[in-house]
């Protein structure tokens, strides 16, 4: 009788194991996110964190502009729950790999929804962003380097987690509001710290990604380059008009863009004297700093410091 017994609660204890174990899987199940660049990558991560799996479609370490879909991508995106890009114009291969995947359940995010974009007239007297422009389709699509425009994509990707699992939404909404809240802190600081310098341009050695930043900061912008394209090239009478600009505003500081060799600024450098300084685009990030957790945020935080060291703010 005691075996019998003995029997019966091992079962009943087993079945209840069992259940456990099925309901807690089921509570680490995660969304699986697929995002294209850095920015919508490190966003999602921070709304869903342990709800969700996010992977990054550009390889760590590729320039954006370079990047070529794989058929394995697509294959990627199939097993995703939602995939996020950041709008056509800057991902305009998006369209094509989306028509080679094959879930229907598949929720498709752009990140740029309800922003608006700037078009090349909106960038007055500033010639090479007209043609980065245009290369984009006539519309620059770096929109989260403003402050108040990646507040707008942390919603919208939020909104989408919500959708697909309408049981955690209160979880990401209050992890996006935290986030949020430190993107206006940061914005704040930006404001602030950029108000009083004695420089009010960006001497770029690079092709310009801030035309947003600089519209919202009041800052100008200067770039050799005529485009936006990783294989373009500035003429030597850009080159030469920009070392003309550096020794007539007595800047110190040219800056440079992220996984791409600095070879023009180098060049400007070295004839003008000016020292060399990453301002990250945040389109990318290296394997290195990936592995280290770098984040959206601290890309920022010291764009902002080496900003107030190249400008000379007070």
């Amino acid at each position: 009788m005691l075996k019998k017994i003995t029997v019966i609660t091992l079962t009943i204890f087993l079945g209840i194991g069992a259940f456990v174990s099925a309901q807690a899987k089921e509570t680490d199940a995660s969304l699986e996110v697929a995002a294209t660049l850095f920015p919508t990558y490190d966003f999602a991560r921070q709304i869903g964190k342990d709800k969700t799996h996010v992977t990054l479609l550009l390889p760590p370490g590729v320039e954006s502009h370079a990047f070529e879909p794989r058929p394995s991508d697509a294959a990627r995106i199939s097993k995703s729950d939602i995939f996020i890009y950041t709008g056509e114009f800057m991902e305009p291969w998006a369209k094509d790999l989306l028509a080679g995947t094959s879930s229907e359940a598949l929720l498709v995010v752009d990140a740029s929804r309800g922003i608006e974009l700037m078009a090349d007239e909106d960038h007055d007297g500033e010639e090479e962003h007209h043609e980065e422009a245009r290369h984009h389709g006539g519309k620059d699509p770096h929109i989260w380097t403003d402050l108040a425009n990646a507040q707008k994509m942390v919603a919208t990707i939020t909104e989408s987690f919500c959708e697909k699992d309408a049981e955690n939404c209160a979880f990401y909404r209050a992890n996006a509001a935290s986030y949020n809240a430190k993107l206006a802190d940061l914005d704040q600081r930006f404001k602030a710290g950029l108000a009083d310098c004695k420089h009010h341009a960006i001497i770029y050695g690079g092709h310009f990604a801030f035309g947003y930043f600089a519209h919202r900061y009041g800052l100008e912008h200067v770039s050799p380059y005529r485009g936006f394209s990783p294989d373009a090239e500035p003429t030597p009478k850009a080159i030469a008009e920009l070392i003309k600009t550096m020794r007539y505003s007595g800047m110190k500081y040219i800056y440079y863009e992220e996984l791409l060799d600095p070879k023009v600024a180098r060049t400007i450098a070295e004839e003008t004297g000016a020292k060399l300084e990453l301002l990250h685009g945040a389109h990318n990030v290296s394997k290195e700093n990936l592995a280290k957790g770098i984040t959206y945020l601290t890309i920022m935080e010291e764009n902002l410091a080496k900003l107030r060291t190249g400008l000379e703010c007070s």
